[in-house]
């Protein structure tokens, strides 16, 4: 979206900086990141067992990153450290506390 520059008179383009302000929208991150961790807490709250295996060989080569690696990351982003995230999430209140804490951090 173009805009008409104040001192020169030119148009410029707009950084994403502020479109955001602009437009008022959240960090695509922290809305990717919140979602995960809200999923994470269904799957938590449904139960380990529940969960299917994959089947068959994976591929070769280095493992890819599990989502639950993942939502260890986002926690220790978050400065809570190494903690048993599935048992966390059993506590729905202390779980969504942290799924919003999520979304208003400001990540790297």
């Amino acid at each position: 979206m173009p805009k008409k520059d104040e001192g020169t008179g030119e148009w410029r383009k707009l950084h994403n900086e502020e479109l955001n302000d602009l437009y008022c929208s959240s960090d695509i991150v922290r809305v990717i990141k919140s979602g995960r961790m809200t999923w994470a807490g269904h799957i938590a709250q449904m139960g380990r067992g529940e969960v299917g295996e994959p089947e068959g060989k994976g591929p070769l080569g280095r493992p890819r990153r599990r989502w639950e690696g993942n939502i260890e990351v986002d926690l220790q982003e978050l400065g809570c450290g190494i903690m048993d995230w599935i048992e966390l999430a059993q506590d729905r209140d202390r779980w969504w506390s942290f799924v919003n804490a999520v979304m208003d951090f400001r990540f790297p």
